[in-house]
């Protein structure tokens, strides 16, 4: 297994790949969970990218909103300009490091990560492959734009995954995540998208790195 660090501005980026390594996960991830994350894949493994850095609340929003709880951050809105940052620099400057170009590129993101990634792909071709697990699907408007934006032709599989018990939350807009993620589900396949949902036992931070390795996998079986 090869292990790289790659600086990218603020962000950096842990590289993970083993010979044979024919796709490429980019994944807004810590550095230090994307070894655990890659060690649950299964084989043959594909490459992880695992982008560090990322200012989640400002960054991964695909449009401004209030805070979603007292005491935190409101949404800035700025995943535009991450986007761009991830298809113009980092993109390329990881494909360089690996000497090849993928057979599969896939987004992968939890939570905000979800959301940003089933948003990109109204945005950019540059993914073939899309998992959200346990996306932030509730985001005010999210549903509603994706009716009007969908995915590029070149997205090829979406993955939704979603604990059974988020939904059972106090807090009213989350409450909306598991309808929402279940209409936007209807709209993905209702506009031609291959796309599956999958419930997991438990809320929100149940089993996480699991999730995601499940997500991967998916797309790419």
């Amino acid at each position: 297994m090869t292990d790289q660090l790659l600086s990218f501005g603020p962000y950096t980026v842990r590289l993970l790949s083993e010979a044979g390594g024919q796709a490429i996960v980019y994944c807004p991830q810590s550095a230090k969970e994307a070894l655990p994350l890659y060690d649950l894949l299964p084989a043959p493994r594909p490459v992880l990218a695992a982008i560090d850095g990322i200012d989640w609340d400002r960054e991964l929003s695909p449009w401004p909103a209030p805070r979603a709880f007292k005491g935190g951050a409101d949404f800035g809105g700025e995943a535009q300009s991450f986007l761009d940052v991830l298809t113009s620099r980092i993109l390329p400057g990881v494909e360089a490091a690996l000497g090849a170009a993928p057979i599969h590129r896939v987004l992968a993101g939890y939570s905000l990560g979800g959301l940003f990634a089933l948003w990109s792909a109204t945005r950019t071709d540059a993914f073939d492959r899309i998992a959200s697990l346990s996306g932030s699907l509730w985001f005010d408007g999210f549903s509603d734009y994706l009716e009007s934006f969908p995915p590029s032709p070149g997205v090829k599989r979406v993955f939704l995954s979603l604990g059974d018990r988020e939904k059972n939350t106090k807090n009213p807009r989350m409450a909306t995540v598991e309808d929402n993620t279940r209409r936007i589900l209807s709209l993905l396949t209702a506009r031609g998208v291959p796309a599956a949902l999958e419930m997991n036992p438990g809320g929100h931070f149940n089993d996480v790195p699991q999730r995601i390795a499940r997500g991967i996998q998916m797309t790419l079986t």
